[in-house]
């Protein structure tokens, strides 16, 4: 993809992420998209022929980068409960630093207009995270709860911390409520 192209295409995924998460699907048309990005309202269904399509590319492009971002500094080397942190630490400072994305995952999670094969293409990223918490329940070091569960409860556990940071001001102590965060986490997981 040559250079202009990929600027185009860029602006207009950056423009669609910060409209859809203000305004949400309905309230952002594929013509504010173009204009604010700087492109003919033709050019932007040249990239994607409906909204839809711009929707779930963007959708499964932020996953990767969160995903991505979540990874970082993982060492399969470490403890289980080292790396359980790790991932919870990143986990709430990639939500912390992309607000942006992290409101958007969360504001689009269960829309309609993503469809099942973005759905499951995009969790393909999050397969580490299935592989962790497994490691623990085979090495006994989680208690004998539900994958399920136990998946539900550090995912929304961090968007819970997450959004305590950017809705209260707290930026200052983030490092605190991830520790805090975590030992709360940790306890409930952990085997007694």
């Amino acid at each position: 993809m040559d250079k202009q192209v990929k600027d185009k295409k860029t602006a207009i995924m950056d423009v669609a992420l910060k409209l859809f998460t203000e305004r949400g699907f309905h309230g952002t048309s594929t013509a504010q998209i173009s204009k604010e990005a700087g492109v003919a309202t033709g050019t932007l269904f040249n990239y994607f022929p409906t909204k839809e399509d711009l929707i779930n590319s963007l959708y499964f492009e932020v996953k990767g980068r969160l995903s991505a971002c979540i990874k970082e500094g993982l060492d399969s080397e470490a403890p289980f409960e080292g790396r359980m942190k790790r991932l919870w630490s990143n986990f709430i400072s990639c939500g912390v630093n992309k607000p942006e994305e992290f409101h958007f995952i969360g504001q689009f999670s269960s829309s309609p207009y993503i469809t099942k094969i973005t759905r499951e293409e995009a969790m393909k990223e999050y397969e580490f995270i299935r592989a962790l918490v497994e490691e623990g329940f085979r090495n006994g070091e989680i208690g004998n709860y539900s994958m399920e569960l136990a998946m539900m409860i550090l995912y929304q556990s961090s968007r819970a911390v997450v959004s305590l940071i950017l809705d209260t001001g707290h930026l200052q102590d983030t490092d605190e409520i991830i520790e805090e965060g975590f030992e709360i986490l940790w306890r409930g997981l952990a085997k007694n």
